[in-house]
């Protein structure tokens, strides 16, 4: 119960950094409540991709098709252009993961086996870089102002 409930505390906020990022690059005006709920959603879907006997790397593929289909459904955005923007979001998010991660490593002096072994302190490890996305995507929304009448919503 307690790792999906840290599971949901990560995955919402880096789901809507990732959201958020994606509709910044593309110039749509931030609607938290929107992205917020997309999250939610989108997280629950993840959790069950997740633990069901898939491949694993299953969800991220998913997360990227159904992200693409929302900003492309939800706002006027192309898709083509919807893809482009959830592919670059979802880069910056590897990119921190990576920083996030070796800084971890590095100040913890621990190896990577020790911290994937524990659940907690790697789920935990993930929210830093959840609130750097959301930080990320408002510096952008603020210097790429955003068009009007972007969202179909």
């Amino acid at each position: 119960m307690i790792e999906t409930l840290l599971f949901y505390l990560q995955g919402i906020p880096e789901l809507a950094g990732i959201i958020a990022c994606s509709l910044a690059l593309a110039r749509v005006k931030l609607r938290w409540g929107v992205i917020l709920a997309f999250a939610s959603i989108l997280t629950i879907v993840i959790y069950i991709i997740r633990n069901m006997p898939v491949t694993f790397g299953l969800h991220t593929v998913a997360f990227i098709l159904l992200c693409v289909l929302f900003i492309a459904k939800a706002t006027r955005v192309p898709p083509s252009t919807s893809f482009v923007v959830v592919f670059a979001g979802y880069a910056i998010l590897s990119l921190l993961e990576l920083t996030i991660h070796e800084l971890f490593i590095f100040l913890l002096q621990a190896e990577v086996s020790q911290l994937i072994s524990d659940e907690y302190t790697w789920l935990l490890i993930g929210l830093p870089q959840a609130f750097i996305m959301i930080a990320i995507a408002l510096v952008i929304a603020k210097y790429r102002k955003h068009l009007e009448g972007m969202w179909k919503i």
